[in-house]
């Protein structure tokens, strides 16, 4: 644990002494007593780092007694570090331990998104010793997001959307982000009709475009029916709840 903390010191007064900033992999265990996130909490104030700081996984957390943890999400929230769990990794390595109940082992991100910390989900690993799968895909982690955390409700879902986009760029300290007249043309076209559809299809990606430059492309997903009376074909992006007043 010393080793540790002094580690946490160490590479916040680096960052400090050269304006650059922190994304620290902390706490990944199952272990309750693995806390160096109190101690990157109290770097980040001492050294000035706020909002230029990231924990990713932090899942200790999920193994914690509820008060410890309601302190040291206010912690957080108060040295404005930005939290990247990591949906797939987390609910693949951690609980292994475990018999029954087995933990899921992802952070807690409904409370740390209802303290106002900028919460932003990771892929972490892909087809590598921890992870043989994975695609990159930031849209299968977000639906992973919602099962393991639970949040399936439609601020929730939406909530996971914003935590592959918008909440992502925050942390990354990108500035300029998002659709505007005159702005860069960076940007990515879903098969969807809204956020909470992107979720629920892992949407096909039809656009591609970095500066107003296309890179990739795809056509549109269609099923073709072979049923007497029925549409010829189906896009599965047709077919959503309606709006709920």
């Amino acid at each position: 644990m010393d080793d540790g903390r002094r580690s946490v010191e160490a590479l916040c007064r680096l960052a400090a002494e050269r304006g650059l900033p922190v994304d620290l992999h902390c706490d990944e265990t199952d272990d309750p007593l693995s806390r160096h996130v109190e101690a990157l909490c109290a770097e980040t104030v001492r050294y000035g780092l706020e909002g230029r700081v990231v924990g990713s996984h932090l899942t200790s957390m999920h193994s914690m007694d509820n008060y410890y943890a309601s302190k040291l999400i206010a912690l957080i929230a108060e040295a404005r570090l930005h939290a990247v769990p990591n949906p797939l990794i987390n609910i693949t390595l951690q609980g292994r331990h475990d018999t029954y109940p087995k933990r899921r082992g992802m952070t807690r991100v409904p409370e740390l998104m209802a303290a106002g910390v900028n919460v932003a989900f990771g892929q972490d690993c892909t087809m590598d010793p921890w992870y043989p799968l994975g695609s990159a895909d930031m849209l299968e982690v977000a639906h992973m997001a919602v099962h393991v955390a639970p949040m399936t409700s439609r601020e929730g879902l939406r909530a996971a959307f914003d935590a592959v986009t918008v909440n992502g760029a925050r942390a990354l300290g990108i500035a300029d982000y998002g659709l505007r007249e005159g702005g860069p043309a960076d940007l990515v076209l879903l098969q969807a009709a809204d956020p909470i559809e992107a979720v629920r299809l892992k949407a096909r990606r039809l656009l591609v475009m970095r500066g107003g430059r296309v890179l990739a492309s795809s056509l549109p997903a269609v099923s073709i029916l072979h049923l007497d009376g029925r549409p010829a074909t189906v896009d599965e992006a047709d077919y959503r709840p309606k709006s709920v007043g």
